[in-house]
């Protein structure tokens, strides 16, 4: 990175234009002569700095897949999932997730980001351990990792409150969250959170 890039960025001064594309053959820098940053230093800055943001960096979310029994676990059809249908975009069906912000772990974001999305509180369900499921994948170009946990609602009759990031929710069995959420990831990590509960019968 040359010594006048954060200048440059800021407006400051002169940028100094790397030789590299002609006489750096040994990958080091060279300083190149100043040009005023006005006009076509300041393109290049903006383009560099476009291309770095869409080809560096990931995005990281984090949610519950939550569920409520309605009997005794004696049939597929006891256990339903929350999805919650998004009110932006092509409308598509999720458990509750959202990104990361600074200074939060994986589980704290996944905690805000449920309250915020379902109005449920953290003493309104448990989180069961022993699953959790990290999903990888690319989306708008970016690599995207989404980190769910387990969690069974306490009142399966508890109010669901929705943001305005979203337009309905549906408790649902496996075969019907399946054919809700489309993504082939998704539908993955469903049935693996049944057969987990199945398991623990």
């Amino acid at each position: 990175m040359p010594p006048d890039f954060a200048t440059a960025i800021c407006g400051r001064a002169q940028l100094q234009l790397p030789q590299f594309l002609t006489a750096n053959s040994q990958n080091t820098w060279q300083e190149g002569p100043s040009w005023p940053m006005p006009g076509v230093n300041a393109f290049l800055v903006s383009a560099l700095l476009f291309i770095l943001n869409r080809t560096s960096m990931s995005v990281r979310a984090c949610g519950l897949i939550i569920f409520r029994k309605l009997q005794e676990l004696s049939s597929a059809s006891a256990i339903e999932f929350l999805l919650l249908q998004t009110s932006y975009g092509s409308h598509h069906w999720t458990p509750p997730k959202g990104h990361v912000d600074p200074g939060e772990d994986d589980l704290q974001t996944a905690l805000r980001e449920t309250k915020e999305e379902s109005g449920l509180d953290a003493s309104q369900f448990t989180i069961l351990e022993g699953f959790r499921k990290e999903l990888n994948y690319t989306a708008n170009g970016k690599p995207k990792t989404v980190v769910y946990w387990l969690a069974e609602m306490k009142d399966s009759n508890a109010e669901i409150k929705l943001s305005s990031e979203h337009k309905a929710f549906r408790w649902l069995s496996l075969s019907e969250a399946c054919k809700l959420a489309e993504f082939l990831e998704m539908q993955s990590t469903l049935k693996e959170a049944h057969q987990f509960l199945c398991s623990k019968v």
